[in-house]
């Protein structure tokens, strides 16, 4: 999928891709592949791969020793994107929309009927952190 939208890797971004079910043992409905290119102290990038309609279940990316919370924008680079942000609604993003989601703010979000690949560019990224509402949700 990655090819196909043009999105190069290198052998050792190929080797670490991350694949997320949560725990849950249902990758095909809930989960994501991750690719990390940066995550520093200051700055996050990464691209999200997801299948067609694969769920990243709905989370916030609580406050940290004296930050407020991950800062997150995805850019849709194929596909669409169904994404819910509390406060917000339903956002529906298509290949080269974009949306700014606040930290600790609720969120879920799942790719349409083709998947979909998503750059996220954030502030610090400590997934190890992430509250979700489904307490049977492991990260």
């Amino acid at each position: 999928m990655l090819e196909e939208a043009g999105i190069v890797l290198t052998p050792h971004e190929r080797e670490t891709i991350e694949i997320a079910d949560f725990g849950l043992g249902r990758l095909d409905e809930i989960g994501l592949q991750i690719v990390v290119y940066v995550n520093t102290d200051r700055v996050c990038a990464k691209e999200l791969v997801l299948f067609p309609h694969q769920l990243c279940p709905e989370h916030r990316h609580p406050p940290f020793a004296g930050q407020p919370g991950k800062e997150e924008t995805f850019r849709v680079r194929r596909g669409t994107v169904h994404l819910h942000v509390a406060g917000t609604g339903d956002i529906l993003l298509g290949p080269g929309e974009q949306y700014t989601i606040p930290p600790n703010t609720l969120h879920r979000f799942e790719a349409g009927d083709e998947g979909a690949i998503v750059s996220e560019f954030s502030t610090t990224s400590r997934d190890g952190l992430d509250v979700f509402t489904d307490p049977r949700i492991v990260r």
